[in-house]
């Protein structure tokens, strides 16, 4: 479904993005574009105290990301001087989930990112509300954030859009951001034609390590958190203590039938909430690497001891007091982090997602007599003598 859906979007543009948010989101709009003014609006009309959590968040988002930027090479001698310049793209997108809740932090968590890295232009897609809106708390994000435009548009019609461009939407160099699986099954498609992370930022997964030395209903709510993101997530408590274990089960249990989105976390915890009973710390840890879960909380007395063993996580939480849900708002790096086992070999968004690297080479007569002839002797083994000659001619012509 997903390729026919990128397929109808990038031949028939605006047409196919309002077909495909008609019948997945019930909405009928004559136009995905959300006017700059209603954005700009949007902060004076939220509760002041979200705006200054808001505030501070992208304060701290700023600041995180703002260390994340990479150097500039410098590497000399011997006649052939090598410069390494990191460049942003120009325009990015960044998808934002709806639908089942608003996602502002989300719009900080991605936009932020991007205009640190230095990205010129950056948009963001969000789905619509039932009545075609996008909430006031997500335009007041991409206000703060500095976002230039925003498009009622999710799912992977969505992704087609930012990708190939529509008469709306203009082409992006990288999308980046969370979504359901058809959305991350989407950017893998289109993978190639602009930029992807490498991780694949699906639903929501949680791994809780405990050793019981914090109370049983912290372990227990921080299940729930990425519980109730929704079906297809992953939710697994990882101890050595069996009472412990059936302690959390219990409170998960009972705060699962208090929870307002009670549907969505027993939907999740019903397909893949798991208690896992380990011999000790050393197993428990093997546990956790090979979930690779994309959030990792060491809920026990001393993390520190078992950073080490830590090899695939996505973000890592230490202590009973750093429950994931303060990453997923306010502690600063991005909370778009890989799922479904790509933590194997990617990380969290970062600056780096939004630039590339640019090498330059500078060489004089003396670097290029010094290295001329192993290109020429390299060359010839490959078989590529126009890369040959371009040393040849040059050494002939050398008085």
């Amino acid at each position: 479904m997903v390729r026919e859906i990128l397929q109808a979007v990038r031949d028939r543009g605006d047409s196919a993005v309002r077909e495909f948010t008609e019948q997945f989101d019930g909405v009928k709009l004559a136009s995905s574009a959300v006017a700059p003014s209603d954005i700009a609006a949007a902060v004076e009309r939220i509760d002041p105290s979200v705006r200054t959590a808001l505030e501070a968040a992208a304060q701290r988002i700023a600041v995180y990301h703002q260390a994340q930027m990479p150097d500039d090479v410098e590497v000399g001698g011997a006649g052939v001087a090598i410069a390494g310049r990191h460049r942003p793209v120009r325009r990015a997108g960044c998808y934002v989930p709806g639908g089942r809740a608003a996602y502002p932090s989300t719009v900080l968590m991605t936009a932020i990112v991007a205009r640190v890295a230095g990205v010129e232009e950056v948009v963001v897609c969000v789905p619509p509300d039932s009545d075609g809106s996008v909430p006031d708390v997500t335009l007041a994000a991409a206000a703060l954030a500095g976002v230039d435009e925003v498009f009622a548009v999710g799912g992977a019609q969505a992704i087609g859009a930012l990708a190939y461009g529509t008469e709306t939407i203009r082409a992006v160099d990288v999308i980046v951001g969370p979504g359901n699986a058809y959305v991350a099954v989407a950017k893998q498609e289109v993978a190639g034609l602009v930029g992807v992370p490498s991780s694949f930022a699906g639903p929501s997964e949680v791994v809780v390590v405990a050793d019981g030395s914090a109370p049983s209903e912290f372990a227990a709510i921080d299940l729930i958190v990425q519980a109730e993101h929704g079906p297809d997530g992953l939710a697994w408590l990882v101890t050595w203590d069996e009472s412990f274990a059936d302690e959390v089960t219990a409170a998960v249990e009972r705060l699962a039938c208090e929870a307002p989105r009670r549907s969505d976390i027993e939907s999740t915890l019903a397909r893949s909430g798991y208690a896992v009973l380990c011999s000790g710390p050393v197993q428990a840890m093997a546990v956790s690497n090979h979930i690779a879960p994309e959030h990792l909380e060491l809920q026990t007395a001393d993390p520190e001891a078992l950073l080490g063993m830590v090899r695939d996580a996505g973000a890592v939480f230490c202590g009973a007091w750093t429950p994931a849900s303060l990453g997923d708002y306010v502690a600063g790096p991005s909370h778009v982090l890989p799922t479904s086992g790509t933590a194997r070999f990617a990380g969290s968004l970062s600056v780096r997602d939004f630039m590339k690297d640019v090498h330059i080479v500078t060489a004089d007569k003396e670097g290029f007599a010094m290295l001329g002839d192993h290109v020429l002797a390299l060359a010839g083994a490959e078989g590529l003598d126009a890369h040959a000659a371009s040393i040849r001619i040059r050494q002939e012509a050398r008085p």
